[in-house]
């Protein structure tokens, strides 16, 4: 009888530690499946980032192309309102043209921290490069034609004389018009982020008296950018709370396969309408 009771207590046992073998298995298991979807999941973020941004930049030619019909349109014309056409459209062909150039920059520069690796990403960055330098080929011999175009007219008529401008003139006034305005573009699209822990905020006097921002923070340790352009933020960080209010809608805080935090923003015109200042605290 009390060798049975000892065989019982010893199968008892034996099915335990089994138990906790199988646990610990499992346990094993699961972790290495949510690895493996966090890397499935950081490469499809990846991927659609990088998509974003090249669909960004095929609406930025195509816009460009439209443009350019505009101004093979308005050459036919004459007087002031033909040039006042052409100078508008040649602006915002120089604006998309070194929007585009930002963003293939960008794509690039997605493609060598991302942890996809692709010769076809490759040779479709290249491509977009290509398609911006025949662009670039396009616009000068467009300009050309609008220089032949402005000494035809000169020598048709006198009378339309004080209508015309060369078409010195009218690209440096083009120019001109462009800087300021490319000026003024960029100022309404720069925000500031900084991220750093509740320590080195307060160093900066980004925070202060438990309030964000409310007294002479130190501006020189926030990043610039450019919200058309910068919709990634990588915390490095398993930890990050958003200090500044901005629309939850707008935005995801992700982990990525190291489980550190990236800001994803989804809507920038809607994410920045708030504050063009990101605060993030971070451990």
């Amino acid at each position: 009888m009390k060798k049975l009771f000892l065989f019982a207590v010893c199968l008892m046992a034996f099915a335990a530690c089994n138990e906790k073998a199988q646990q610990a298995v499992d346990q094993q298991a699961q972790q290495e499946r949510d690895s493996l979807n966090r890397i499935i999941a950081q490469k499809d973020n990846e991927i659609n980032d990088m998509m974003s941004t090249f669909n960004d930049i095929e609406e930025g030619f195509r816009a460009i192309s439209a443009a350019e019909d505009r101004v093979s349109v308005a050459r036919q014309g004459e007087g002031a309102s033909m040039k006042e056409r052409i100078s508008e459209n040649l602006q915002f062909i120089q604006q998309t043209m070194q929007q585009n150039r930002e963003l293939i920059n960008k794509l690039r520069s997605q493609l060598r921290q991302s942890s996809v690796k692709g010769d076809q990403l490759r040779r479709t960055i290249d491509n977009l490069t290509r398609q911006l330098e025949e662009k670039d080929s396009q616009i000068k011999a467009l300009v050309a034609e609008l220089e032949a175009k402005d000494i035809q007219i000169g020598e048709l008529t006198t009378q339309v004389t004080d209508l015309k401008t060369d078409v010195g003139t009218l690209m440096e006034e083009t120019t001109q018009k462009s800087q300021t305005i490319s000026a003024q573009d960029k100022e309404l699209n720069t925000a500031w982020f900084v991220f750093g822990t509740k320590k080195e905020l307060k160093e900066q006097r980004i925070i202060a008296d438990g309030e964000v921002l409310r007294s002479n923070f130190n501006q020189d340790y926030f990043t610039k950018i450019d919200i058309r352009v910068d919709k990634e933020i990588k915390l490095y960080s398993r930890s990050a709370k958003l200090l500044t209010s901005h629309p939850a809608s707008s935005y995801r805080l992700e982990q990525d396969a190291n489980k550190q935090y990236v800001l994803r923003i989804e809507n920038p015109s809607q994410f920045w309408s708030t504050s063009k200042y990101l605060v993030i605290q971070v451990k």
